[in-house]
């Protein structure tokens, strides 16, 4: 099969998504399809180890190359995703995960890291190349000002969503294949409908039928307690080559099926069926959007992607981390913790021992933007519930009267203000209006 090239852009909205973002790709954070024996091999290829937090590294860039502060609805940083089909990396077997030819792995690099100084500049804050993975990639972060009006602006650097967008990102993809031609990697077909793996579906691969056959095969030791035979399985290097093997060889074969069915469409055909699309996603955007707010994220999806398993008793509770969590509708409850709580954003926080950004970060990472505003959404009305019933309601204090400072509001109200002197005079005389101690008319 002919080696493709692949690339990917995402939006990093706040400085949380940046630091979510960061905790992935510098490995701060644990991640399920990564190698944690390969960690130290990951190379930083544009900025220095000892280079400040990616966060901070945006702010200062964003502070030195923009006129005004950014807007709320900006985005501040932008996240490219570079690499190749495994057909390129170990072109004799590309279903061997983990493994790659050295000297093609350098070449890709060395052509990527070129692309982007060249397209990108110091724009271009960092890049990482990812080595403890199924195939080598680079996560490279821009910010993207733009050098005529010296602001973020992240459509005039790769489009928007509608039809503009679409063809900044295939010119951008025409871009970073011909940078790679020489290396044999060619560019996807255009307007193909073949889409990237989801992480959940990628996730799935890796943590369901791999490890169960190794959990028959790995049986408890004397005494050893579940919660010590799950890391001690978790931290087997077999284990470990096994899940990376079948779920890279298990997602290729998927692709591959997928390709085998789909014909290549018509640049005509591929335009109507934009078009299409366009006038539908206006139709139900009203519908859609009031869908959203009844409904907030399934606390069972976000359990999974903590890492919690169902447990086999107890139709509502989910086990994993040294805990038990009984989960029923939006509502969920910590038996080991003692402690229960509502919402998404709240779990998050609870079992990730984070604070509120970084749960907003992390279900950003997990659900893209819609799911994060979806759960943010809930936990703010129940937020505002709360105060509502625990808070008194500020009541409104009279201020005391000054006969003082009269003459001077009435000459005000009158001379100044133009209100008829007869008029003011009998609210005054009813009590109906009166000058405060700092001469103000109540």
């Amino acid at each position: 099969m002919t080696a493709l090239a692949i690339l990917r852009v995402e939006k990093l909205k706040t400085f949380g998504n940046v630091g979510g973002s960061e905790a992935h790709t510098a490995r701060i954070q644990d991640t399920p399809n990564a190698d944690p024996q390969k960690k130290e091999t990951n190379i930083r290829l544009i900025g220095n180890p000892d280079d400040p937090a990616l966060e901070e590294l945006v702010k200062t860039k964003i502070s030195k190359s923009t006129k005004h502060k950014p807007r709320k609805d900006a985005v501040l940083c932008s996240e490219i995703f570079l690499s190749a089909s495994p057909e390129y990396f170990r072109p004799d077997d590309p279903t061997i995960a983990g493994e790659w030819d050295e000297q093609l792995m350098r070449d890709f690099t060395n052509a990527s890291t070129k692309w982007l100084s060249e397209n990108y500049g110091d724009k271009c804050v960092r890049a990482e190349l990812h080595l403890d993975e199924a195939t080598p990639h680079i996560h490279a972060y821009i910010v993207p000002v733009n050098d005529k009006t010296k602001l973020l602006s992240h459509k005039a650097m790769f489009g928007g969503n509608g039809n503009e967008g679409k063809i900044k990102l295939s010119r951008l993809q025409d871009s970073y294949a011909i940078a790679l031609a020489h290396l044999g990697i060619e560019r996807g077909v255009k307007g193909s409908k073949a889409t990237h793996t989801k992480v959940k579906k990628y996730y799935a691969a890796v943590n369901s039928d791999p490890l169960l056959m190794e959990l028959d095969r790995l049986t408890p030791q004397p005494g050893e307690t579940a919660q010590q035979l799950f890391e001690r399985i978790k931290a087997d290097p077999q284990i470990q080559t096994i899940n990376h093997q079948l779920a890279d060889r298990f997602r290729i074969i998927e692709l591959e099926k997928r390709a085998s069915q789909k014909a290549i469409a018509s640049e005509k055909l591929r335009q109507q069926l934009e078009n299409r699309v366009a006038e539908l996603e206006s139709e139900n955007f009203y519908w859609k959007q009031q869908a959203d707010q009844l409904r907030d994220l399934p606390l069972e999806d976000v359990a999974w992607h903590l890492g919690l398993d169902k447990a086999d008793k107890g139709g509502n509770r989910w086990k994993g981390l040294g805990g038990v969590i009984n989960i029923t509708d939006s509502k969920w409850y910590d038996f080991t913790a003692s402690k229960g709580g509502g919402g998404a954003i709240n779990l998050v926080m609870h079992v990730n021992s984070c604070n509120f950004r970084q749960a907003l970060a992390w279900l950003h990472d997990r659900f893209d933007e819609e799911g994060m505003l979806r759960a943010t959404r809930t936990y703010a009305q129940t937020i505002a519930t709360k105060i509502v019933a625990e808070e008194p309601a500020p009541q409104f204090v009279q201020p005391f009267e000054d006969e003082s400072k009269w003459q001077a509001v009435q000459n005000y109200l009158t001379k100044t203000r133009g209100l008829p002197e007869n008029f003011i005079d009998a609210l005054h005389s009813k009590g109906w209006i009166y000058a405060d101690e700092q001469q103000n008319a109540v």
